[in-house]
């Protein structure tokens, strides 16, 4: 005979607990069966008790699932854990960080509505307001990301969104969030922070003051490489809209991926902390290569916004992008010198990657847009993974030896 649980018991106990706690406990719902890992629940659609509970739920007079498209226990667990973890009444999951901005735009702007963009961000990031969005009268306009004034005078009476990347990819320039937040209500617009390199486990931007967070659960929200996702998080007025445009269109989660980003968090406090100190130990090393021009990263007092990136942030992330001397054919073989760390454009695993951002991530882009997102062909990015740091180091030092 199975034990009966309170559903409800689960949430109302963590009123008040920790981060880590969160990461670990929040948006569990057990069923009867009492399992103590989170249910995967593989199912399109539901049954109902009556022809009239179906039209109760369909018409969301009654709570419960309808159909899988936007309404899975499992998918819902990883929401409400997001949401837990970033101070947001509610989040939405999508099927990858790109289908993620492109609900949230198609749910909370309309054609003739204007969006002002970070400068840099993700090269396909750019592709979606330039390629696809504009083309339905959304006007966009791009900003330096650290410029307050360019923000505010980059405003028009039509202006709806302001979205950035903080830190950004693939050079970790920052925004001071909070100021920037005072300038878009004060316009009333709203402001979305991508804060997928830093994650809720470095960085929360609701509470600094922005509207909408997003993620690529692809990166350190997974932390292994393994599945595709997104997700959306905000107040829930504004999930509501978003809530809309996923019941109709469908970019969804599937309920395995959400299982796969669920064990993820539970371990993203301590994978982060580990990423941030290895990444650490490997910029300062870097900065000191007779090889090496210029290395970006937050962590390094010479980065110009070390002191904001102190102040907003409890971790400097593990994203460390340089310069080497010699152009694009130095890059390339500082690149193919590498034997253990891996050759691919993803981010946040724990295995250490290393890519070339001018020919893949942002090799989409004009030579225009690239050298005003400051993308030069010199520029490697490395993630850092979870490797020995001696190990990961010494890789570095055969791409150094190749230049």
């Amino acid at each position: 005979m199975t034990q009966e649980w309170d559903a409800g018991r689960l949430d109302s106990d963590l009123d008040g607990v920790g981060f880590a706690t969160l990461a670990v406990r929040a948006g569990q719902h057990r069923s009867p069966e009492g399992e103590h890992s989170e249910a995967i629940y593989p199912t399109s659609s539901y049954v109902f008790r009556s022809a009239a509970d179906a039209a109760a739920r369909f018409a969301g007079e009654v709570p419960g699932n309808v159909y899988s498209r936007y309404t899975n226990p499992t998918v819902r667990a990883f929401e409400e854990r997001i949401a837990a973890l970033e101070g947001a009444e509610q989040a939405v999951a999508t099927s990858s960080g790109m289908s993620a901005i492109l609900a949230l735009v198609m749910s909370l702007c309309s054609g003739g509505d204007h969006i002002l963009v970070s400068r840099s961000v993700f090269g396909s990031t750019i592709s979606l307001f330039e390629k696809y969005l504009k083309r339905f009268g959304v006007q966009v306009d791009y900003v330096p990301l650290a410029d307050l004034h360019a923000w505010a005078a980059a405003f028009k009476a039509n202006t709806k969104l302001l979205f950035v990347e903080s830190p950004s990819n693939p050079l970790a320039e920052l925004v001071d969030i909070s100021a920037l937040a005072e300038i878009a209500h004060s316009k009333n617009a709203l402001l979305a922070v991508d804060n997928c390199f830093c994650t809720p486990a470095l960085q929360q931007p609701l509470k600094l003051g922005a509207d909408i967070v997003m993620h690529s659960a692809t990166k350190y929200i997974d932390g292994q490489g393994r599945s595709m996702g997104g997700v959306v998080a905000g107040k829930a007025e504004l999930m509501k809209e978003v809530v809309g445009f996923l019941r109709t269109a469908g970019p969804t989660l599937s309920p395995f991926n959400a299982w796969i980003f669920l064990k993820g968090l539970e371990t993203l406090r301590v994978r982060m902390q580990a990423h941030c100190a290895s990444a650490q130990q490997l910029a300062e090393w870097l900065e000191r290569q007779p090889g090496i021009e210029h290395v970006y990263y937050s962590g390094l007092p010479s980065h110009p916004q070390h002191e904001l990136a102190k102040r907003q942030q409890s971790g400097f992330g593990a994203v460390v992008s340089f310069e080497v001397k010699g152009g694009k054919a130095a890059a390339w073989r500082f690149i193919d010198a590498t034997r253990v760390i891996s050759i691919t454009t993803n981010l946040g695993d724990t295995k250490t990657t290393i890519a070339h951002p001018a020919t893949t991530s942002h090799g989409r882009l004009s030579p225009a847009e690239r050298a005003s997102s400051g993308i030069h062909d010199n520029l490697i990015r490395l993630a850092v993974g979870l490797e020995d740091i001696v190990d990961l180091q010494a890789d570095l030092a055969r791409g150094l030896a190749a230049l």
